[in-house]
């Protein structure tokens, strides 16, 4: 068993979007917080613990998010999806706002009906 001290600390992603459409495919909008896909080859499990530093489109600020993974595709997934991790926003301010910035800069292409990362 593993007391808090030997706990594994969470890996650091940097994911740096700079355009509407790239926004648009990582954004996962049916986590109830709001959520980013991040490509990666690296194995992870549902319920890891991640910290994420997000850029967004014509934004120069790094939003640093501590979430956890909530959707794993494999590599070699069907569909040629990309191997990558959906990372859930934490119930916090911060991210509620995040959220809403992501939501703003989408703006009406949250109602488009075109494939993303992970639907």
């Amino acid at each position: 068993m593993s007391s808090p001290s030997t706990a594994p600390r969470p890996s650091v992603m940097q994911l740096n979007i700079k355009e509407k459409a790239a926004l648009y495919a990582a954004y996962i909008p049916f986590f109830e917080e709001g959520g980013i896909f991040v490509p990666t080859t690296r194995e992870y499990r549902l319920g890891d613990d991640v910290y994420v530093l997000l850029t967004l489109p014509d934004d120069p600020q790094r939003y640093p998010v501590a979430g956890r993974v909530a959707w794993v595709t494999p590599a070699r997934a069907v569909g040629n999806r990309t191997q990558g991790v959906g990372i859930q926003f934490p119930k916090d301010e911060k991210s509620r706002q995040l959220k809403l910035k992501i939501e703003e800069i989408l703006g009406t292409a949250l109602a488009a009906d075109r494939p993303t990362q992970t639907i």
